[in-house]
């Protein structure tokens, strides 16, 4: 920790960030907070404005509107010294392809300096890339280039992880070995923002979410509260379904009976359950299941942004890149040394 620290302060906490790029607006009066040894997703879809509002955190670029602070300083205020303890890479890391692992790792490090030389190894160790380290990059695969550039990440010894997108175009062994990876240093008590348009990666890792979606947040919080919020809804298959139906709209405490081809579906609290079982019972009418059901996060997800994809939606848009950034602005595509500029 820095001497300049507020050893209280999130490691991320942004508020209001806004950026335009003439009339498409990116990103769209953001507010995220990252709390220490969260597993935190950023989740939306392809040009949800995600890799703008990484870029604005890590002061690559400059919000038109907001602010951003990584352990309470601002990158624009304080530039390099504000990502003291913070590393990652922003859409995909770059090496060299002609030289071997550890001698971008090398490089990378000859650039941090503080001691970075000396973990490499360990990092190599961390991200399973030990045995072919001596290997050219230009073999690795690109989940190997993943995992690459989050070994540079970690020489900086951080406290924190910025991650764009990165089980993006793995193969399912890769996408596994990503999440073992993220789930290591999770465990190690590393934070971790990762951006994502994978649902299934995002529930599978995370404590805490923000959704996403043309540039504005849908949903900040628990991903645990978030799905209990559709907790009461039951699924239920009977011997007699159409009867079922009619038992189930007259009891106390079940409403929204619905039925489709995979049975019917209610809402109730489940103290009242046992009691729609022993009617159904005394009809006669076969239980062939009676099962809670919570929606998947990719059903919460389309349920909270509907209306955003509706025809009528603002004209907000896209990671920017799509436009290009601002004259004058840092280029986006830098490996995880130029994240530390």
């Amino acid at each position: 920790m820095s001497r300049d620290e507020d050893p209280g302060a999130p490691p991320i906490q942004a508020r209001g960030l806004v950026k335009r790029y003439g009339r498409i607006t990116a990103v769209d009066h953001v507010d995220l907070t990252v709390s220490r040894g969260d597993v935190y997703g950023y989740l939306g879809p392809n040009g949800a404005g995600k890799t703008t509002s990484l870029r604005m955190l890590l002061g690559l670029i400059r919000p038109d509107e907001g602010s951003a602070r990584l352990f309470g300083r601002d990158p624009l205020v304080e530039g390099a010294r504000a990502l003291d303890g913070v590393a990652g890479f922003v859409e995909a890391p770059r090496f060299y392809p002609y030289l071997s692992g550890r001698t971008n790792l090398e490089l990378v490090a000859a650039l941090d300096g503080d001691g970075a030389a000396g973990r490499i190894d360990d990092a190599l160790d961390t991200v399973d890339l030990a045995g072919r380290a001596r290997d050219k990059v230009g073999g690795y695969s690109h989940g190997m280039r993943q995992r690459l550039g989050i070994a540079g990440a970690l020489l900086r010894d951080p406290r924190m992880l910025l991650l764009d997108e990165p089980a993006t175009g793995l193969d399912p062994a890769g996408m596994r070995d990503m999440r073992l990876l993220i789930h290591r240093l999770a465990a190690q008590g590393m934070t971790v923002l990762l951006s994502s348009h994978l649902m299934s990666e995002v529930e599978d890792l995370c404590n805490r979410v923000a959704i996403v979606s043309h540039g504005r947040v849908r949903y900040e919080g628990s991903l645990h509260e978030l799905m209990q919020t559709t907790a009461g809804r039951y699924e239920l298959r009977t011997t007699d379904d159409v009867r079922a139906a009619e038992i189930a709209a007259r009891q106390p405490g079940i409403g929204a009976v619905t039925a489709d081809e995979r049975g019917l579906g209610f809402h109730a609290d489940a103290r009242v359950v046992p009691a729609l079982s022993l009617a159904l019972a005394q009809a006669g009418v076969g239980i062939g299941a009676l099962v809670p059901r919570t929606a998947t996060l990719e059903e919460l997800f389309f349920r909270m942004t509907e209306d955003a994809m509706s025809p009528d939606a603002p004209a907000v848009a896209a990671d920017a890149a799509e436009d290009g950034p601002d004259p004058g602005e840092p280029r986006a595509d830098q490996s995880p040394a130029e994240v530390r500029a």
